[in-house]
């Protein structure tokens, strides 16, 4: 990309964001032409946009440290400050005399609105402000149908889109960075003093067991999937009690690695996975993009209704069968070792991802609003854009969403995707010795089975907190209701 080269003789600000690596970071290396780089990133306070949830913050702390160590390798260390983005940048323009300031783009509403105006006040004062894309695939309000108006419909959305997205190949990480100038009065904050680390207690072994967070544990997830778990991925993604999944989600929603690398990795890699494997990992990558899409033409999409009819749904208010739902123990087998899942690890499967949603907002009829929050703060991936997205396609609210009528039976879903009950036994080791006829419905067991495997109903494992078919009936009736009305 051919830019304004006038200022390569002094130094440049990159302001890090949700973008923690230094390989395919546009921002960096328009940075890395002048003659010094002061990498920042700034706990932003007072910020109208959302906060990280626990489970983000906890991964942005060990994402950090490792993009502080690839900086500081390149020569080049990382700054951490805290405040308002509006005030610090020019701050640090004074003090460090730079002529430049870089970033790539957010597209979230609330952040997208400040850095428009802190692009323009630099701008205003002769600086050379750039931003730059990387987040995504496309840009997200610039893609329109041929009535102008933004995709509600995936399929056409990916039609349109696909095409495209080879055209920009993914950028190599800088060799070296100059240093910030010398003499330039700038004390960082340190990590540990943000406390963003659980204590008291601290609840996170089970994610430093699952994951590496980083821009090297991106790429080495990356490469393992290609090689070891991509041929067969159309078949078994949806298998949650065997390892066929990506899990590249968490690595996106903090920027260590981007959409362009996955799809040009996907394109180059010597593997023997189908058409049909590639295919369906192509859309997967899609549906983050049109999520995307989504959020950045409706920006109130995790707080109101895409599809307005559902302004009037009767949603129970029942603070005793949502804690069943969080703390896995609604009595049915595969939601609750899917909620176990997500406490230990901060992360669930996503067929599983799907029926724990349909359980709340149709078996319980609990406003998908607090299932997105509870995502929100428990999920290492929760992005804004995904995250409200998927829970309103779920409850039948969203843009292309699932008819509020489809309705997964949690028993039948065990059954057809956990036969042999891999999954539940890994998450529900109450259920471990529970024969594979009965573990994803106990309550069918004799009492000889459930005597064996030492379940005790009620005691060991909660009784179903209700029944499917009355649930069934009840959520389809406050949906007449509403379709009636309208």
């Amino acid at each position: 990309m051919a830019r304004d080269t006038t200022f390569d003789g002094s130094p440049a600000i990159v302001w890090f964001r949700n973008d923690l690596r230094v390989s395919d970071n546009a921002a960096l290396m328009a940075a890395a032409a002048h003659s010094a780089v002061v990498p920042v990133f700034i706990r932003e306070t007072g910020s109208p946009a959302r906060p990280l949830g626990a489970a983000r913050t906890w991964w942005l702390h060990h994402s950090l440290e490792r993009l502080a160590e690839k900086l500081e390798s390149l020569g080049a260390p990382l700054l951490l400050l805290s405040g308002d983005p509006a005030r610090i940048i020019p701050d640090l323009v004074k003090v460090t005399g730079a002529a430049a300031v870089y970033w790539n783009r957010r597209y979230d509403p609330s952040h997208k609105e400040a850095d428009a105006a802190l692009k323009a006040e630099l701008q205003a004062g002769g600086l050379l402000a750039e931003s730059f894309a990387g987040q995504l695939l496309h840009e997200p309000m610039r893609l329109k149908t041929g009535g102008g108006t933004y995709y509600k419909v995936y399929s056409p959305f990916w039609r349109a889109m696909e095409p495209g997205i080879e055209s920009r190949p993914p950028l190599p990480a800088p060799e070296s960075l100059p240093p910030r100038p010398t003499g330039a009065d700038i004390q960082s904050e340190t990590l540990a003093s943000w406390d963003l680390l659980p204590v008291k207690p601290d609840w996170s072994g089970g994610l430093r067991d699952a994951w590496t967070p980083g821009e090297d544990g991106a790429q080495a997830r990356l490469t393992d999937f290609l090689e070891n778990r991509m041929r067969g991925y159309a078949d078994r993604r949806d298998i949650p009690g065997v390892n066929a999944t990506s899990g590249l989600s968490p690595h996106l929603a903090s920027g260590e690695i981007t959409p362009g690398q996955i799809i040009d990795a996907l394109g180059t890699a010597d593997s023997d996975a189908s058409s049909s494997d590639r295919s369906k990992f192509r859309k997967e990558v899609g549906w983050r993009e049109f999520s995307w899409h989504l959020l950045a033409n409706q920006p109130g999409l995790a707080e109101h209704n895409h599809n307005s009819r559902f302004d009037a749904f009767p949603w129970i208010s029942d603070r005793k069968a949502l804690y069943a739902w969080q703390k896995g123990l609604t009595g049915y087998p595969i939601v609750d070792a899917g909620m176990r899942e997500l406490w230990r690890t901060g992360w669930m499967h996503n067929r599983v991802r799907m029926v724990a949603a349909s359980f709340l907002t149709k078996h319980l009829m609990i406003d998908w609003r607090e299932g997105e929050a509870w995502f929100w703060d428990t999920l290492v991936d929760a992005d804004p854009a995904s995250n409200a997205a998927s829970w309103q396609w779920v409850a039948g609210s969203g843009a292309d969403a699932a008819p509020y009528f489809r309705i997964f039976n949690p028993v039948l879903q065990g059954e057809k995707f956990d036969p042999d009950g891999d999954y539940v036994r890994r998450n529900l080791p109450e259920l471990g010795k529970m024969p594979a006829r009965y573990i994803h419905k106990p309550w069918e067991a004799p009492d000889r089975v459930l005597e064996t495997a030492g379940v005790r109903l009620g005691e060991t494992y909660p009784k179903p907190i209700v029944d499917h078919q009355a649930a069934r009936q009840r959520a389809l009736a406050a949906y007449q209701q509403i379709k009636d009305a309208a």
